[in-house]
């Protein structure tokens, strides 16, 4: 299927499966109809399983927007549990259209687990609750992580997914590779049986040397990807300054954050060091994903300061890495630089990036896909310097094959009936899906938009930064609540309304220097307890919080609504 016909279906608001081989331009093709989806203020969430593949799209981690913590699978339970959340319900509300990208690396359980979130929050038994559903990903690339076998793996083997109804784009142009001789051999790891052909080409590719300098080094383990990069760590002048880990917590709850995160106990960097960033803060530049280059350390605190890929500076701090319990409550965190070394990187981490040159080492191949994935990076064979292959390299998943045909015929299928509608049909079908979810569809306001885009000044709030976030971008320079109000021209009760945002949206925030001192807290703790032990209804909202006149009631007016406020958020 060309490009264009599968936007048509897209534009449509059917829900849709967006597939094809590496490089056909999938999500050239989301970013396209996101795009059209802006001009006219309509805008999607978009999801992906690991921060790299979400920053390719400008999106979140499934894991962090869904609020699954390290879950792999959940239950109604679980679900009644979130829909407590204030923000959760923020969220959701304005949830109308869905993309998930990279979807080959989505176990059913994660997949039926967005399902039930979606159905709850938007009170209908509606698969995903009703919303437009676009999903993209190439199955032949690499499946989800599992510690251990298990019968179904992949995404399209939860029920939920025929109750979708999707309609599938096989894309089928190549636009990442320009070279019919790589292209030759990704076919045949797609067809399942590698061609003499094919065969003597990765053979003279062996430890080929490069033009390029120092290419991207793609290894399948991390312990090569280590050894690599303190190797090339060790070849900068100059001393390595080492960035330790803080914590607060139980030692296994701690470990159990080390083993589900890229967060390292220790850090070793210099000056020229060669990064990739580790967790998500878009407000501070960067997302999981983001690579750069050690420029220099503060002055101040010796903090790393990084000239991203992209060109943006970023002075680092500590990131907070949590581990909640199942009532919400934050068991333990891990404090460190959120940046590991990257002139090597795993296969895993590659999916979705185009190389200019990699040096690739297939030899300790272990899972299906990652010799497609590594190879599939690269845009012309002369790009490839190969380390060595081991029978598993070449392998893709046998049951990806035996589908592979019927997700053609189903993409010529929905080829044959977005082709059979009219101009002015399909046009129908366009204003109809933007109607839907409250956008605009007249010409002048469409070019309006436009406008208003390219001048960098859209006119809806999803472009605008929060305001209780521009709040907490000031914290760190504020040691007063008075210099944050001031700082941020607010009155100090608007101030306060923020950080009991922030604080419900990030419970492991640091905000002690507000702490009124112990007496007023212990007569507001005092306060409280009787009240919640008394259990009046009228005392509470509907969802269970203690309402705040109760307790000014109790201090008899002698402490402000917003020092009760402040105080409440330091009682748990």
């Amino acid at each position: 299927m060309k490009q264009n016909t599968a936007l048509n279906i897209l534009k449509s608001g059917k829900n849709v499966f967006i597939t094809g081989s590496a490089g056909t331009g999938k999500t050239y093709l989301l970013n396209q109809y996101t795009g059209w989806l802006k001009e006219r203020r309509v805008y999607p969430t978009i999801v992906a399983p690991t921060g790299i593949a979400a920053s390719h799209l400008g999106g979140q981690t499934i894991h962090s927007f869904f609020a699954l913590g390290i879950r792999d699978s959940i239950d109604e339970g679980y679900v009644e549990f979130l829909m407590d959340k204030k923000y959760l319900k923020t969220r959701f509300s304005k949830l109308d259209i869905l993309i998930i990208d990279e979807v080959s690396m989505i176990s059913p359980e994660i997949f039926s687990a967005m399902d039930l979130i979606l159905r709850g929050f938007k009170g209908t038994d509606a698969p995903f609750g009703g919303v437009q559903v676009v999903i993209s990903g190439d199955f032949f690339q690499l499946p989800p992580v599992s510690r251990e076998p298990k019968e179904k793996r992949f995404a399209w083997q939860s029920p939920v997914w025929k109750d979708l109804d999707l309609q599938t784009c096989y894309l089928e142009e190549k636009f990442r590779q320009d070279d019919s001789r790589l292209i030759q051999i990704l076919d045949d790891i797609r067809a399942g049986s590698i061609s003499e052909a094919s065969e003597q080409m990765l053979a003279e590719r062996h430890e080929k040397e490069l033009n390029i300098k120092t290419p991207t080094k793609l290894y399948t383990h991390n312990v090569d990807v280590d050894r690599i990069n303190l190797s090339e760590l060790e070849k900068l002048e100059g001393q390595s300054k080492v960035f330790v880990y803080e914590s607060k917590g139980s030692k296994k709850n701690i470990e159990k954050i080390f083993k589900s995160s890229l967060v390292l106990e220790e850090l070793a960097l210099k000056k020229g060091a060669v990064v990739i960033f580790i967790k998500n803060n878009p407000e501070a530049g960067y997302v999981n994903g983001t690579t750069g280059r050690v420029e220099s350390f503060s002055p101040i605190d010796n903090m790393p300061i990084v000239r991203t890929t992209g060109g943006k500076k970023i002075k680092l701090d500590q990131e907070d890495w949590s581990l909640e319990n199942d009532s919400g409550t934050v068991t333990a965190t891990v404090s460190q630089v959120p940046l590991r070394l990257a002139w090597a990187i795993t296969i895993h981490k590659s999916q979705g990036m185009t190389l200019d040159a990699a040096e690739i080492d297939l030899s300790k191949t272990f899972e299906t896909g990652q010799g497609y994935v590594a190879l599939s990076r690269i845009k012309n064979i002369e790009g490839l310097r190969l380390m060595g292959l081991n029978p598993m390299a070449l392998r893709v998943d046998p049951l990806i094959l035996h589908v592979d045909g019927r997700i053609k015929q189903a993409s010529q299928k929905a080829e044959t009936q977005i082709e059979s509608l009219s101009p002015e049909a399909l046009d129908d079908a366009f204003d109809r899906h933007i109607s839907r979810h409250g956008g605009i569809v007249s010409k002048e306001k469409i070019a309006e938009e436009k406008e208003n885009i390219k001048a960098g000044k859209p006119s809806h709030s999803a472009y605008v930064t929060p305001t209780h976030i521009k709040t907490k971008h000031l914290i760190e320079k504020s040691d007063t609540l008075i210099q944050l109000a001031t700082n941020r021209k607010l009155a100090k009760s608007t101030v306060v309304q923020h950080l009991t945002l922030i604080k419900e949206e990030e419970p492991e925030i640091d905000i002690n220097k507000y702490k009124p001192d112990e007496v007023l807290i212990d007569q507001v703790e005092t306060a409280v307890l009787k009240l919640r032990t008394k259990k009046l209804k009228e005392d509470f909202t509907d969802d269970g919080k203690l309402k705040l006149k109760p307790v000014f009631d109790a201090l008899d007016g002698k402490v402000s609504y917003d020092d009760i406020k402040v105080c409440m958020l330091f009682i748990d």
